[in-house]
């Protein structure tokens, strides 16, 4: 690990459809291989198909599905006197934003649906529902940190 100064925060600029951050965040986590204007079709797409599902506005049913998938807590392990603990520990803003993100493209690339679009619409209308892999994910963490919080105190 380097004594340097710590990495500086890098700032990503508002997609150009929402004027929103958090929507490029999220269209950089599902981007492969650089191919940025996939990525967008793929999720704007996904936000038209959540639309024509619940009637409700698709960035709405967004926002809200990721609040419902991310995470308070998470287990880290600890090695204390030759044992390792798993020690619960709140997690950042910004891990948590990253967490949601990850899970809901990881869970949305194994649903039945035929197209990435209507996969990534379909997890995210259970996560707004809050059921699916990802709020299962999300449910499990915190399980098992309340499993281990009698290790707490072995918080850093």
């Amino acid at each position: 690990m380097s004594r340097r100064r710590g990495a500086s925060k890098r700032y990503v600029l508002a997609d150009p459809v929402y004027h929103n951050e958090v929507v490029t965040k999220f269209i950089n986590g599902l981007m492969r291989k650089g191919k940025r204007s996939v990525a967008e079709k793929i999720f704007y797409s996904a936000i038209d198909i959540i639309e024509s599902k619940t009637g409700n506005p698709g960035i709405e049913v967004f926002h809200k599905a990721l609040e419902n998938v991310k995470p308070v807590l998470e287990v880290r392990s600890r090695r204390v006197g030759g044992a390792t603990y798993q020690v619960p520990v709140e997690i950042r803003s910004d891990r948590r934003q990253a967490l949601a993100f990850r899970w809901i493209i990881n869970y949305s690339k194994d649903r039945p649906e035929k197209t990435m679009a209507e996969r990534l619409a379909a997890e995210m209308v259970a996560a707004y529902n809050n059921d699916g892999a990802s709020v299962k994910k999300k449910e499990d963490t915190h399980k098992m940190a309340e499993a281990n919080r009698a290790f707490a105190h072995f918080r850093w």
